[in-house]
């Protein structure tokens, strides 16, 4: 009797898989290189560029990690400082995005900020968290964001102080504005968010809030947004502000221990000098302890006088019964007023 062969099964189907998962790795390796070596790429001529317009940037070291999902930038010893003399300083700088998607970074300080402003010396800021996001890179306008979670500000000895000393949070978005579903060519959406805000030891923030905390929001959309840019002497509002920049529909609340307010204002601008012009318009609740502490700082270019007008006005409304109480202030000839009254030089934006 003649045996019959026994016909061996192909291995082939239990390589497949494992053979297509390698093709795979070494496709997607191949991509990730060239993504990091492109961002290697992009942030030297960045930099360069920066430098040839007269920054100073600067890093000890660098290094670009995460394999296989993640494209992770790590920077030591970090300077970027501006022609202005503004600047920000780090020991070390976190930038991350997915390798799937490139456009959106989250940039982290994990041991904090020095931040060097020009004129007034350093401020050292540290807290739980100071991230940054940036989403839609290769937009003209992307979407960022900026969070700071318990930040505490503490002056170096040779600066001058600075207002806030410690916060529950701040933050700051922008994103591309839009009229109906249309991104408007040249404006761009912010906001300003303030959590419980303690101002630095007689200092007027500490006044305002009488001790207590500040809260605000404000939210403006920015015109001729693209005339932002330059980091001269002359400020990165300089050339905005020639170029006819306004701030407009800008809205807001604010409280200060017990006093709080609704703000709004149509159009806002800067002088040649760079302080703020136009009028605010106010809806007020107990407006009288708020300006009466502007009174007990020690510190600060705030008038007194003016305040103590402000604040008797407002308290014979008071005394009239009213707590609620519409107030106007004036930005003007480099000064904010509240009616008649001179209260503190106006904002200076550069």
């Amino acid at each position: 009797m003649t045996d019959v062969p026994t016909k061996r099964h192909s291995r082939v189907g239990l390589y497949a898989p494992f053979v297509i998962v390698l093709i795979a790795l070494a496709g997607w390796t191949g991509w990730w290189l060239y993504l990091t070596r492109q961002i290697d790429r992009g942030l030297e001529a960045q930099a360069v560029t920066m430098r040839q317009d007269g920054w100073d940037v600067r890093y000890a070291d660098k290094r670009i990690v995460g394999w296989p999902f993640r494209a992770n930038v790590k920077l030591t010893h970090v300077t970027i400082a501006a022609p202005s003399g503004h600047a920000i300083a780090a020991p070390e700088l976190n930038a991350e995005a997915n390798a799937y998607q490139p456009t959106k970074w989250v940039i982290v300080a994990p041991d904090g900020l020095t931040i060097t402003r020009a004129g007034k010396g350093k401020v050292a800021v540290n807290g739980d968290a100071i991230r940054m996001s940036a989403s839609g890179i290769d937009q003209r306008w992307p979407t960022l964001s900026l969070e700071l979670v318990n930040p505490i500000f503490t002056a170096h000895p040779d600066g001058e102080p600075f207002p806030i000393a410690r916060a529950a949070r701040i933050e700051v978005y922008s994103r591309p504005h839009l009229v109906g579903s249309t991104v408007a060519t040249d404006d761009i959406d912010v906001m300003f968010r303030l959590v419980d805000g303690q101002g630095r030891a007689n200092g007027p923030v500490e006044g305002f809030a009488q001790d207590g905390k500040l809260t605000t929001q404000l939210e403006a959309t920015i015109g001729q947004a693209s005339l932002l840019k330059g980091g001269d002497a002359a400020g990165v509002f300089s050339m905005w502000t020639k170029g006819g920049g306004t701030f407009r529909n800008l809205r807001g609340d604010l409280q200060a221990g017990d006093s709080r307010a609704t703000l709004s204002s149509d159009v806002l601008q800067a002088d040649a000098a760079g302080r703020l012009t136009g009028q605010v318009a106010l809806q007020s609740q107990k407006p009288l302890p708020a300006l009466s502490g502007l009174l007990e700082t020690r510190q600060g270019p705030v008038n007194r006088i003016g305040a103590a007008g402000a604040a008797a006005a407002a308290g014979a409304a008071d005394a009239a019964g009213r707590e609620d109480l519409a107030l106007t202030l004036i930005f003007r000839d480099g000064r904010t007023w509240l009616g008649p009254f001179p209260l503190a030089p106006a904002p200076k934006l550069f």
